[in-house]
């Protein structure tokens, strides 16, 4: 590997820290192809230990609101299909989870020596089933339901979440922040958010050099601006702050996400193997993992089925020469012993308590990465499309279509 695919592996890395709508979701979707290349990133960081809470008024969500949803969309255990589109243009769905958004990525120059990596979105419209194109927004989670979305502008830090009400493609309420924001997760019933802080702009890009054409070889910084979280009271009003330091285990975007319980929040770190996470309290200590989360990896989205019986893992195996026959694998939550395998190469979203939604690749491992959606489901080798082929673009300073999921 030579110098340039080092620096173009090191904006893949970049594009897959951004955390989803929750701990199942969005950025972490291309990290079994990153696990599959031995460069990793080195990150230098140091701050202050602190716990400072700060009161802020936070509007109340709206209880209840008209369903215009089309019935593909309101149906929990239908499954919406299109093996023909790749980026999707109408919903995908199967049992309990939804794409419900999806977004690209390229490095923006701006200034000589200084990027940004920029994400465009396109949100699932509820009323007509698509998906649309929207460029206001640097990033979006999905609450469970898809009726709300919590938005943040395009300049990071930002200083106030947008609430966007997915059917008319509108901010509703504005809150205002002060510290600055640059990642959101919804909890598990889409009461709460957590909002991760920076003092700079989280997708910041350092120039490493020039490349042929006369572009510009753009990495990730070697340390991270996060300065903490804050808890934000989407129902009753209010929110608290919380400072949390770090030392040499984050670099650049590191996102919370709330725990499966949503009493803890959670974000990747770095250490002697890929997929670490640390738990943290509402006051921002840093606290063991709940028994039923201590073996799973922030960079695997579907994390704990419905029941909570089963945790899903990373690739094990892929058949050599073979297109499309990769196995993931399941675990006992408590144990992080293996009960089976699964066909996947990344598990991104539960289904239901025995099928997935997972990457699958499409073609042999001697030929060019290719993958779609599909749906798989354990004890059966049957996979059943869910979106068209994607075709990996050779500039690997872009990111192609990712997933953004949420419960309906």
């Amino acid at each position: 590997m030579n110098v340039e695919e080092l620096v173009r592996d090191s904006l893949r890395e970049l594009a897959v820290e951004q955390p989803s709508a929750g701990p199942g979701f969005a950025d972490r979707v291309l990290a079994a192809r990153r696990r599959r290349r031995t460069r990793r990133l080195a990150s230098v960081a140091a701050a202050t230990a602190a716990v400072v809470a700060v009161a802020v008024a936070v509007p109340m969500l709206a209880p209840g609101k008209d369903d215009v949803r089309p019935a593909s969309v309101l149906e929990h255990g239908g499954t919406s299909a299109h093996p023909d589109q790749s980026p999707p243009r109408d919903a995908i769905a199967a049992g309990r989870s939804v794409l419900a958004a999806y977004y690209t990525g390229e490095p923006a120059r701006q200034t000589k020596d200084e990027g940004t990596f920029v994400r465009t979105y396109w949100l699932l419209d509820p009323g007509t089933g698509t998906y649309r194109k929207d460029t206001r927004w640097s990033h979006v989670a999905v609450a469970p339901g898809l009726r709300t979305a919590a938005v943040l502008e395009r300049n990071l830090p930002a200083h106030r979440i947008g609430l966007l009400d997915l059917a008319t493609g509108e901010v509703e309420r504005w809150i205002p922040v002060q510290q600055g924001v640059g990642g959101l997760a919804f909890s598990s019933d889409g009461s709460r958010l957590v909002a991760t802080t920076y003092a700079e702009n989280p997708d910041a890009l350092e120039k490493l050099g020039s490349v042929g054409g006369g572009g510009v070889a753009w990495e990730t910084p070697h340390s991270s601006s996060r300065t903490g979280f804050l808890l934000l009271d989407l129902v009753g009003g209010g929110a608290s702050w919380a400072k949390v330091t770090h030392g040499r285990e984050i670099t650049g975007r590191a996102d919370f996400a709330f725990s499966r319980d949503d009493r803890l929040v959670f974000a990747r770190t770095v250490g002697p193997r890929d997929g670490l996470e640390q738990f943290y309290d509402r006051s921002g200590n840093k606290v063991a993992p709940p028994a039923d989360e201590k073996h799973l990896r922030w960079d695997v989205g579907a994390r704990l089925s419905p029941n909570g019986r089963l945790a899903a893992l990373g690739l094990t195996k892929e058949v050599d020469g073979t297109p499309g026959k990769s196995y993931s694998s399941i675990v006992d939550p408590r144990t992080g012993h293996e009960i089976t395998k699964v066909r996947g190469a990344e598990l991104l979203a539960w289904a239901d308590d025995k099928r997935l939604i997972a990457w699958e690749r499409t073609t042999s491992l001697k030929e060019p990465y290719r993958d779609r959606l599909v749906l798989v489901t354990i004890g059966s080798d049957k996979v059943v499309p869910l979106s068209g082929t994607r075709v990996m673009d050779d500039d690997l300073q872009t990111l192609e279509w990712q997933p953004v999921f949420a419960e309906r």
